[in-house]
């Protein structure tokens, strides 16, 4: 059932091409990767996009863009919403207000008027649950029983250069240190030619470590060729002896900063070189205002020395949280119903597919 929104609140859905959608997102402060054009059109096609804007009055005050799907045999389509909405208005302040009407707005249009299953991962963590699971409930989104939300360390960048290098952990900074006294030599920029570069460390890597890799790498390269200046990701290469060592992707859209990849080849292990690259995009990312860098996923069981790098370089400057998760919504108890175990079957298919990557890639 449609619920009104509140007096002075009006949407608009579909009415954008892609300039003038980066117009918009470009005023959140929320603002990611997730929600730009390209993001959506190069993994899933552009007839795929569709994207919703809130004001109240004339101003903008929410934006979010979708992925529609269709779950085969089941035939139910559905709308992702990842990491949105954007309803942080930059230099504003936080409106809850905003933030219930624009997913009641998106339900109303996306499962009432189209008859889609709704599916949001807002960029909020779980340390707000509290004020954000009433809101969500009360708009009728409820969460998935497959959700596992994902745990990430969230580094806060108020604080000065010097008071960051201190909160490091002391073996974490150590090990920055010497890999500052190593002479490598930095690359940094934007480049198609240094993503290429990247790709070719990040190969060198996965044959090192034969591991098990769920990310199509290369479309983040074709994504960054269609991405606007301002939302590119930056792109650090250090070299050690004439030699890449090590290398580094990270996006700056907005006010939280995302670690994306990272890669090191051989040499890159004796140099300390993704030390030294982290340290360069944690600095690059405070000299654009950014405040806070999310290291975007860790798991101590099953990635223990990914753990181990990030919750160092973290240290005392962070927090440990996960993400708020999933959030489902339907119009009709039986459709949800259906895309529920829809939904169940996909985790299964998926994980099992992915145990039967890892075993043949162990066996290589």
């Amino acid at each position: 059932m449609i619920k009104k929104l509140l007096p002075g609140y009006h949407v608009e859905v579909d009415n954008f091409d892609k300039g003038s959608w980066h117009r918009n997102v470009e005023g959140f402060d929320d603002a990611n990767i997730f929600q730009t054009w390209p993001y959506v059109a190069v993994h899933n096609g552009s007839k795929s996009l569709s994207h919703l804007l809130l004001k109240r009055g004339d101003k903008i005050v929410a934006a979010a863009q979708a992925r529609i799907a269709k779950i085969p045999i089941v035939n139910i389509g559905v709308a992702y919403f990842l990491y949105g909405p954007m309803w942080q208005v930059k230099g504003g302040a936080v409106d809850l207000e905003v933030f219930g009407q624009a997913v009641r707005a998106i339900r109303n249009e996306y499962a009432c008027r189209r008859s889609l299953a709704v599916r949001i991962q807002p960029l909020i963590f779980n340390d707000q649950a509290s004020i954000f699971d009433p809101i969500l409930a009360q708009e009728g989104y409820g969460h998935p029983s497959t959700d596992e939300p994902q745990r990430t360390l969230v580094i806060d960048l108020n604080y000065s250069l010097q008071q960051l290098r201190k909160g490091l952990d002391q073996k974490w900074r150590n090990r920055l240190n010497r890999g500052e006294k190593n002479n490598l030599d930095i690359m940094e920029g934007f480049d198609d030619s240094l993503f290429k570069l990247f790709l070719e460390l990040y190969q060198n890597m996965y044959d090192r470590k034969n591991f098990f890799e769920t990310v199509d790498i290369e479309k983040y390269r074709i994504i960054q060729r269609n991405l606007p200046d301002p939302f590119k990701m930056k792109i650090f290469i250090a070299f050690y002896e004439g030699k890449p060592a090590a290398g580094v992707i990270c996006s700056g859209i907005g006010n939280m900063g995302l670690y994306l990849f990272g890669a090191t080849s051989d040499t890159g292990l004796t140099s300390q070189g993704s030390y030294v690259l982290q340290w360069k995009a944690l600095n690059w990312l405070k000299e654009k205002g950014v405040t806070s860098y999310n290291l975007n996923g860790i798991n101590p069981i099953t990635n223990p020395g990914t753990y181990h790098f990030k919750s160092g370089m973290c240290g005392k400057n962070g927090r440990d949280v996960k993400h708020l998760g999933l959030y489902d919504t339907y119009n009709g108890a039986i459709k949800g119903r259906i895309f529920q175990i829809a939904d169940l079957m996909r985790m299964k298919y998926r994980k099992n597919k992915e145990k039967l990557k890892m075993l043949r890639a162990q066996k290589q």
